[in-house]
């Protein structure tokens, strides 16, 4: 959910005390730094590069770019293309998403151009005033499908430990359910499940085999940041729940064909998931537009 500047009913119109106060966008500003945080204490996530002799910047210059990258770019083209300085916390959000899902061989230009991908596409890609792609999801699609022989996204490199899976859940859930979201995480998650024992039943692979995915950091990113981008999401909560549908079954669909080693699906491979709601979301978005547009 990388566009925090859109705005979410969040309770009554004087709300009382700190948590009332507290918006869902900050909220998700905070989860994404906590599976930064997380993923580089316990699993060293981000890359060094020996760039100045400066430690701390050797250390995180990933980070620096990246995040001056999404952050500059927002803030030139909205006030180029609009004539205001904007909140940076949406680029905030996509840089950190960023330097948390690719993994290139070498090199710090995949962070720089994959985060002003991110940011220009919420400028270029657009259709009746709204972006029609989550930036990350969009950006880490184009990336993966430009240079697959030397672009990666994050899998492997995150463990499955319980507790810190668990903190993130947690977390996570408190965050979608405070943008009243829940039902598309919700949504996801039990369309995800119950195609998983579809695929098991399909291919004669072990049920956790199938399941397993779900607990890693690309799913994680997905339901609750990606799926639930309000400014990317269609209108209504029914519809809501339909597009998530068709998305997991683009994915079961996308996984299958690759099990069987169809030609058309092998450029999907890397992250299905991330492919499929970048393949349905758009086109649902375009036709709700659409419709209320004409309605």
């Amino acid at each position: 959910m990388t566009s925090a500047t859109s705005t979410v009913p969040i309770g009554p119109a004087h709300p009382r005390g700190f948590w009332a106060g507290v918006k869902p966008q900050h909220m998700v500003s905070a989860l994404v730094t906590l599976f930064l945080v997380l993923g580089q204490w316990r699993f060293q996530i981000i890359k060094s590069y020996p760039l100045t002799g400066i430690e701390f910047i050797d250390d995180y210059a990933v980070l620096i770019v990246s995040l001056s990258t999404a952050m500059g770019f927002e803030a030139l083209l909205s006030r180029w293309l609009r004539g205001e300085w904007p909140s940076v916390l949406s680029a905030y959000i996509a840089g950190n998403s960023v330097v948390i899902l690719l993994k290139p061989q070498g090199g710090l230009w995949p962070y720089f151009l994959a985060s002003a991908i991110a940011i220009t596409s919420k400028y270029v890609l657009m259709y009746r005033g709204r972006h029609l792609w989550n930036p990350t999801n969009f950006a880490i699609s184009f990336m993966l499908l430009a240079a697959p022989t030397s672009i990666t996204i994050l899998g492997h490199e995150w463990g499955n430990e319980l507790w810190t899976v668990g903190l993130i859940w947690s977390i996570g859930l408190v965050v979608v359910k405070r943008a009243k979201l829940l039902h598309i995480t919700f949504t996801y998650l039990v369309s995800f499940c119950l195609l998983a024992l579809l695929r098991c039943a399909i291919t004669g692979s072990h049920p956790l085999t199938e399941l397993a995915p779900v607990t890693g950091p690309m799913y994680q990113m997905l339901m609750f940041f990606m799926l639930t981008d309000p400014r990317t999401t269609v209108s209504s909560r029914s519809g809501r729940i339909r597009v998530v549908i068709l998305i997991a079954l683009m994915e079961c669909a996308l996984r299958l064909a690759n099990d069987f080693h169809m030609a058309w699906a092998a450029p999907f491979n890397t992250a299905p998931a991330i492919f499929a709601l970048a393949l349905v979301g758009p086109i649902a978005l375009a036709l709700d537009l659409r419709r209320k547009a004409s309605a």
